[in-house]
């Protein structure tokens, strides 16, 4: 469980045995503990399908078993997962059922993961100020609270916050105390969020250099998401001091990772940056209507005809958890969030690009 918070590859092994003797008939709740943890993990890797199969599981064995507590992770993977892709609808969903549980129940630790994936929503969208409150919210800007396990999660999303709000005292503030805590001793991945602390406050003469330096951190790419955020304030900073063939670089680079990730609001931010640098950014390969297979592409003009995915699931002889499952690829792929938006977002016919895969 405090692995969870640092870096849970060297744990992944011994968790899928707990996983293993669960689905066996040993202990439940030792495994659904390490569905979740295992699902967590793979949020961070950027592997947001896996994650969400991983927490599918864990829910249907607390639904079994009547664990209402244990659904609480589960619920939050989801959220987390729908923030990141711009379901935000979801996400607020989700998080605000939580907390509505959770609140009466004295289980104050649930206060936190509202405030992190409404801050990584906010973010998403350019909403600099709301993803400050949410961050500092968890812990305040110059602390760290010993109690406050997602505060090394949000040090990033607070600096930046700050930062474009221009709170650069607090931002300042925040950075001295990630040194004074040697955080960036944890782990590799909270070295990456350290490191593009740092270079967010540093004036421009030192900033690249920073940036360049949390990039550079061993092992830093195995978590796709954080890296890629990391590659857009890199970006985004030398467009601002004027670095455009630089900006380009590193935004391209952003915008293939969300791209490949399907983090809608992301692709969305990036391609405004790189539009701003003078790069006409077109849709990346993973995205559009041509990276849908030939089974996503059916089911998408299936429910932007109004069918039900019970319905769906009925036409095409499949589980309408799959229907869904399928869905909830297809729409950052096509840059949508909701049912609604997928007719405007699809031709009349298959396009002859589309991905058999």
């Amino acid at each position: 469980m405090a692995s969870t918070h640092i870096d849970l590859s060297g744990c992944r092994e011994p968790l899928l045995r707990v996983v293993r003797d669960g689905r066996g008939g040993g202990a439940v709740t030792s495994a659904i503990f390490a569905l979740m943890f295992l699902g967590l993990d793979d949020y961070h890797s950027g592997r947001w399908d896996e994650a969400r199969t991983f927490a599918d599981e864990g829910l249907a064995l607390c639904d079994q078993y009547g664990y209402r507590l244990l659904r609480l992770p589960g619920h939050w993977i989801h959220a987390l997962v729908a923030a990141a892709r711009g379901d935000h609808a979801t996400a607020i969903r989700l998080t605000d059922q939580m907390l509505q549980w959770a609140q009466p129940r004295g289980i104050y630790a649930i206060q936190s993961e509202y405030h992190f994936t409404r801050s990584l929503a906010a973010l998403a969208e350019s909403d600099f100020e709301g993803a400050f409150q949410h961050a500092s919210a968890i812990s305040p800007a110059g602390r760290f609270n010993p109690n406050a396990n997602l505060a090394l999660w949000t040090m990033m999303d607070l600096v930046e916050g700050a930062v474009r709000t221009g709170r650069l005292a607090e931002a300042t503030a925040h950075v001295e105390a990630i040194r004074a805590g040697n955080m960036a001793a944890i782990s590799p991945r909270i070295a990456l969020l350290a490191g593009a602390s740092a270079a967010l406050v540093a004036p421009d003469d030192l900033a690249p250099a920073l940036f360049e330096q949390a990039l550079a951190v061993p092992g830093a790419d195995r978590w796709p998401f954080d890296h890629a955020r990391v590659q857009l304030a890199f970006g985004e900073r030398l467009r601002r001091t004027r670095w455009t063939a630089g900006s380009r670089i590193h935004l391209s680079i952003a915008l293939d990772a969300f791209g490949r990730l399907g983090a809608a609001p992301w692709v969305k931010r990036t391609v405004t940056e790189l539009r701003a640098a003078g790069v006409a950014a077109a849709v990346t390969p993973s995205q559009g209507v041509g990276s849908l297979t030939s089974q996503e592409y059916e089911i998408a003009m299936l429910a932007a005809a109004g069918l039900t995915n019970k319905q769906i699931a009925e036409r095409l002889f499949l589980s309408p958890r799959t229907i869904g499952a399928h869905l909830y690829r297809v729409f950052p792929k096509l840059g949508v969030a909701t049912r609604a938006a997928l007719r405007d977002a699809l031709p009349t016919e298959q396009p002859p690009g589309s991905a058999d895969r």
